[in-house]
């Protein structure tokens, strides 16, 4: 078993996989139908087994996401369905989810939180389960994704509906407190430098958004200006290299304060936060 997993991840390794070991671990876990904590205690795989690992490690080093093989993705306390056709949750939009759960628990009575551009559902599905008395909304425009959403938000309570993020919420402008958004923020311009699992595998509704990244913040700072009541929040997450350009589309309004940025756990800069002016 010691070669077994050595080999597939010497395997990844050449094909250009960030985390050739833990990948190759995960995968052989998926199969086998146990944690990772019981892969010593394992003596080895029949055929039908070696026939599926191979078949796994195969996809994987084409650049498959890992998600995508096993099928679902940890997300905060959540786990979420994913697949072809929807953006795979990173670990850096859990600090912007974390923003936006502590945001809705500081509300006097019920807070009303708007997830713009939901994918999978993932923050609203995060906002759902840490703040069970939130009144959650979400919206996302790709048909494909949205199928996904309505997996992973059945039976949660979360109002998911199919829109576009410019258009989203007519009915309950001025009502929310938060509103939070991943959105698309990679320059047309940057698409050789996108790792291949994410260009080759996530819709690229959910990647691109202009020359410079930024038309999908422009429309999301207009959109939380409308549906925001007065002193409500906005959080957005955004490229590393979006740190003051990012915020700059908010501050240049005029209809902000307290914009600012925020880095995630490796220092860089993940996600803008700013209020409405009353």
């Amino acid at each position: 078993m010691r070669d077994l997993r050595r080999r597939a991840a010497e395997r990844l390794r050449e094909a250009g996989v960030a985390s050739p070991e833990r990948d190759a671990d995960l995968l052989l876990a998926h199969v086998l139908g146990i944690g990772l904590g019981r892969l010593p205690l394992v003596d080895g795989l029949d055929a039908a087994q070696r026939e599926a690992y191979d078949a796994l490690l195969a996809r994987r080093a084409d650049r498959e996401p890992l998600q995508h093989l096993t099928g679902t993705a940890a997300f905060r306390h959540v786990e979420l369905a994913v697949g072809p056709g929807v953006f795979v949750p990173r670990p850096e939009t859990e600090l912007l989810a974390g923003w936006a759960i502590d945001a809705a628990r500081a509300v006097e009575g019920t807070p009303v939180v708007a997830d713009l551009c939901t994918g999978s559902g993932a923050i609203a599905r995060a906002v759902a389960d840490e703040v069970p008395g939130a009144e959650v909304h979400a919206v996302e425009l790709d048909e494909a994704a949205l199928a996904w959403a309505e997996r992973n938000l059945a039976g949660t309570g979360v109002d998911l509906r199919h829109g576009d993020l410019a258009t989203a919420f007519d009915d309950l402008a001025g009502r929310f407190d938060v509103v939070v958004c991943n959105p698309p923020y990679i320059p047309l311009e940057a698409w050789e430098s996108v790792a291949a699992e994410a260009r080759d595998h996530d819709p690229h509704l959910a990647l691109f958004s202009g020359q410079d990244g930024l038309d999908a913040m422009r429309v999301l700072e207009r959109r939380a200006a409308l549906l925001l009541r007065p002193g409500g929040v906005v959080g957005a997450e955004h490229a590393d290299v979006q740190g003051e350009s990012a915020p700059g589309v908010f501050r240049a309004t005029g209809r902000w304060r307290d914009v600012a940025d925020h880095l995630d756990l490796a220092g860089r800069p993940r996600y803008l936060t700013a209020r409405l002016a009353r």
